[in-house]
């Protein structure tokens, strides 16, 4: 059973950059396709980031040229870097892990087999 734990999140101003971290546990993030999804007030959860062991990634396209994601395989630990932060990119930020390595279906919910308790970001105007 892997167990993902974020941090990281908080109060930032519009245009700041943030860092949320993703530890991982009972499993190697390596052997995973990590993703990032965020919920903000009233709305359906929704796919931010994904990569993949071989390195490839995908971002949705209200991120893209903004954030970037990162693995540290020797901490087990997966990141998401938010630069040019926006008020509407307020949300709570959950961590995925699923067992597929394949490319189908990464922005369905479903699809992702485990998840964190998500972190709060609030990025104020």
């Amino acid at each position: 059973q892997v167990k993902l734990v974020e941090s990281g999140g908080g109060l930032v101003q519009a245009g700041d950059s943030l860092s949320v971290s993703c530890a991982a546990s009972g499993g190697t993030i390596s052997t995973y396709a990590m993703g990032w999804f965020r919920q903000a007030p009233g709305k359906e959860r929704e796919f931010v980031a994904a990569r993949w062991g071989g390195g490839r990634t995908a971002f949705a396209d209200s991120v893209k040229g903004r954030f970037t994601i990162s693995t540290d395989n020797a901490k087990n630990t997966f990141y998401l870097q938010m630069n040019s932060l926006k008020p509407e990119d307020t949300a709570v930020y959950y961590c995925a892990a699923r067992s597929n390595a394949g490319y189908a279906d990464y922005t369905t919910l479903l699809s992702w087999n485990y998840w964190g308790q998500g972190t709060q970001v609030t990025v104020s105007g």
